[in-house]
């Protein structure tokens, strides 16, 4: 994977600054609505699975990352919808906290749209994930308007994803398209095919072993007929 995680610029590590304790609490308000919420949910939901073997990430959504110079809890912070960093330790958190995180910033941000919060996420904040976080990919998608657009680190600056024939748009750290599926945002294997969620797994079982019930059904009816016929089934081979 061509991935991978991105260090704290120099100078924002002060050997002169007592770091606070570790591990510090996330500091983001609820979702937007509940559209919102299953949105980011689906997005982790999905990753998690289809990299459920994998122990060298992190994914999350509305949880605070911390990056300030000073090492201070009370400044410089942001609160991606959803974000992945590459290359780290896969294990709960509380929050992301850059200085606690050998300077590891966000590998892929996405920012799920709305009416109060588009302005900041198509202006400040792809500015500050530009500039400071420094993040290679960087999304967003509207949940009404299914708008979807994306970007990618160029010589330190974003450049627009173009989208291929079915519309989705390449992420080339998590190697996966994303793209839009029945209103909702979705990842998508290189060959094209959706990357499933809990639910979607559920029925896929459940139609394996529907289709293992009735092949059961129609081979009872075979042996049936068969012994109608004066054929043992069991001498078959």
């Amino acid at each position: 994977m061509a991935s991978l995680a991105f260090s704290m610029p120099v100078e924002i590590v002060d050997p002169d600054v007592v770091a606070p304790p570790g591990d510090l609490d996330s500091n983001e308000p609820p979702m937007e609505s509940y559209v919102h919420l299953i949105q980011m949910l689906l997005l982790l939901e999905s990753l998690e699975l289809f990299w459920k073997e994998r122990t060298d990430f992190f994914a999350a959504g509305n949880l605070t990352i911390y990056f300030s110079p000073r090492q201070l809890k009370s400044e410089h912070f942001r609160g991606p919808d959803f974000f992945v960093v590459l290359g780290t330790e896969r294990r709960p958190r509380k929050s992301w906290v850059v200085w606690e995180e050998d300077g590891r910033y966000p590998n892929v941000i996405v920012e799920v749209l709305s009416d109060s919060t588009e302005s900041i996420d198509r202006g400040l904040k792809k500015q500050t994930y530009q500039d400071v976080f420094r993040t290679p990919d960087y999304f967003w998608f509207h949940p009404e308007t299914l708008e979807l657009s994306g970007f990618h680190l160029v010589d330190g600056q974003y450049e627009p994803l173009s989208p291929d024939a079915s519309g989705r748009l390449w992420s080339a750290q998590l190697e996966l398209f994303l793209g839009v599926a029945e209103g909702q945002l979705r990842f998508f294997t290189r060959e094209g095919e959706l990357v499933p969620a809990g639910k979607e797994l559920a029925q896929r079982a459940e139609s394996a072993e529907q289709r293992a019930e009735s092949a059961e059904r129609r081979a009872a009816r075979l042996a049936e007929k068969l012994r109608e016929l004066g054929v043992d089934p069991d001498t078959l081979k």
